[in-house]
Formats: C-alpha cells, sequence, structure tokens
C-alpha cells in the first residue's frame, strides 16, 4: 500500500540517495560519467535537499510503501517561463519512482497528490519540463492533459539539454474551470 507524506529535514539525506540514485537510473545510459557526476553533486546532497524541504515555496512529497522510498515529487511556486501563461503558475520540478516500481501506479499517485496540491495552492496551471527524448514521461505526462508550450535549456553538467515544457490548466476550488 502506497503511503504518502511530506518530507522533513530528517529525510534529507534519504531523499538525496533516492534522487541521485533515479536520476542516474534514468539518464545515465544517454549521458557521459561526467556530466551526470556535475549534475548530480549540484543537484542532489543533504544539505541541498534538507534546503529544499525547508523552502516555503516548495513542497517535497514522498511515496513509501512499508516504510521503503519508492518514489517523490517536488512542487515548486514562483515564476514559469514566458511560454507558460498563468496567473499563478505551480511547477511540478521533479517526479521520480523506483526503476522497479514503474508501472505500479506510484507515479499515477504522486501525479494526483501534485495536481491536487497545485490547485489547493490556487495555482491555475501546473507546469513542468521533461527531456525532449524521455517518451516515456512525455506520454505519461499527456494522459494527464499536459501540453507542450515550448522549451527551455535544462544542463546536465557541462551538456545544455532540451527540455519541453508542457502545460494543464488547473480546476481551483471555489473557481470552477480554469482552461
Amino acid at each position: 500500500m502506497i503511503a504518502l507524506r511530506d518530507a522533513t529535514v530528517e529525510d534529507a539525506a534519504r531523499l538525496a540517495a533516492f534522487a541521485e540514485r533515479t536520476f542516474r537510473d534514468t539518464f545515465a545510459a544517454t549521458n557521459t560519467v561526467d556530466d551526470m557526476n556535475l549534475h548530480c553533486s549540484r543537484s542532489y546532497g543533504a544539505t541541498i535537499q534538507s534546503g529544499e524541504i525547508a523552502d516555503a515555496a516548495m513542497r517535497t512529497v514522498l511515496a513509501e510503501d512499508a516504510g521503503e522510498l519508492v518514489g517523490f515529487a517536488q512542487l515548486r511556486w514562483g515564476p514559469a517561463p514566458d511560454c507558460v501563461v498563468a496567473r499563478a503558475p505551480g511547477e511540478i520540478q521533479r517526479l521520480y519512482v523506483a526503476s522497479d516500481r514503474h508501472g505500479s501506479g506510484v507515479a499515477r499517485t504522486l501525479m494526483n497528490e501534485c495536481l491536487a496540491s497545485i490547485a489547493l495552492r490556487g495555482s491555475d496551471v501546473a507546469w513542468l519540463g521533461v527531456w525532449e527524448r524521455n517518451p516515456r514521461a512525455i506520454t505519461f505526462y499527456r494522459k494527464f492533459g499536459f501540453t507542450e508550450v515550448g522549451d527551455h535549456v535544462f544542463p546536465v553538467g557541462n551538456d545544455p539539454q532540451r527540455d519541453i515544457v508542457m502545460r494543464r490548466a488547473i480546476d481551483v476550488p471555489g473557481q470552477g474551470a480554469n482552461r
């Protein structure tokens, strides 16, 4: 049974290790070792994750099964790329699931929680960036109503890669549809 909960700073080291492992599992085969190492050193670590967990403009959600971390998502509120037209955008910055849990419903459960959280925060649009060479993720996001609206550069180490920017309207409670 998958249980969701907000991360605490006590989860930072465990989250950092899990986040780095899932990023490497997803992208190591298509990137150089040097670029992967540089990206991971800049993006993951107990201090980095602790700061993200404590940031009031972010929310980190853990998915656990019998206490085992099997996935996580991080949301961020703030400026969005110009191609994301919104009054108050909410970003799904990260959504990762352990590779042995792909297809088990963990990602769907996390995505539903992300969209609900973004709506409760009053955001009218959810947006995310996804690597153009990650068709599995793109297909998953399309199933949730996300559509391509532009792109931006996402550096992995010293390699500037193209991320597709996708968005979807959010129905804000009490305000009806925001399409």
